[in-house]
C-alpha cells in the first residue's frame, strides 16, 4: 500500500516584508526633490480583518511616481505585484488624491475553483480539495505532484501563489 503524498497552495505575504518595502518608500519620499515641500504620503494600515496601504499625492503625476516607488521596493522586497489590488484614486483634503492599495491574502472561492479547474485538466492522476483559503493537492506520485507545481507555476493565475507543506 503506497502512501499519499500532499501539498497545499496558499497565497500569503510576508507583512513584515511589506512593511519594511513601506517604510523604504517613505524614506525615498523624504530624499526625492520631485516631492520636496509636497503632501506625498505612504502609510500601511495594518488591520486586523484587512490589510491597506494608503497613498496620497498631491497630483496624479505624484501618485503614479508614488505608486512606481511602491511597486519598485516590494520587488526588491521579493513581494508578487499580483499581491497588491490598488483601488481607484479619490479627491482628498486639499485636491490631494488618495488611493487604497489592498494586499492580496488567502484565496477566494472563485479563484480556488479556477486553479482546480487547471489542475483537472492536466494528465496527472491527483486529488484537489479546497480547505478555506487554500488548496490542498494529493496523489500517491511525487513526480504527478512536481508536474502540477511546475504548470502551476508558468500558468497565468492572477494571485500569486506559493506551495507549503509538500509531504
Amino acid at each position: 500500500m503506497t502512501q499519499l503524498s500532499s501539498f497545499d497552495i496558499v497565497s500569503q505575504v510576508d507583512l513584515q516584508e511589506v512593511d519594511n518595502a513601506v517604510n523604504q518608500t517613505k524614506k525615498e519620499l523624504q530624499t526625492r526633490f520631485d516631492f520636496r515641500g509636497s503632501k506625498s504620503s505612504v502609510e500601511f494600515l495594518k488591520d486586523m480583518k484587512e490589510r491597506k496601504i494608503r497613498l496620497i499625492a498631491d497630483d496624479d503625476m505624484k501618485l503614479r511616481n508614488l505608486q512606481d516607488i511602491l511597486k519598485m521596493r516590494m520587488a526588491s522586497r521579493k513581494i508578487s505585484q499580483k499581491a497588491l489590488d490598488f483601488k481607484v484614486p479619490e479627491r482628498a483634503f486639499d485636491g490631494c488624491l488618495r488611493q487604497e492599495v489592498t494586499l492580496t491574502q488567502g484565496i477566494s472561492q472563485e479563484k480556488a475553483r479556477e486553479i482546480v479547474k487547471i489542475i483537472k485538466d492536466l494528465p496527472a492522476k491527483v486529488q484537489v480539495t479546497i480547505q478555506g483559503d487554500e488548496i490542498r493537492v494529493s496523489s500517491k506520485s511525487k513526480d504527478d505532484l512536481q508536474s502540477v507545481i511546475q504548470h502551476l507555476r508558468t500558468a497565468p493565475l492572477t494571485l500569486p501563489v506559493q506551495f507549503v507543506n509538500f509531504r
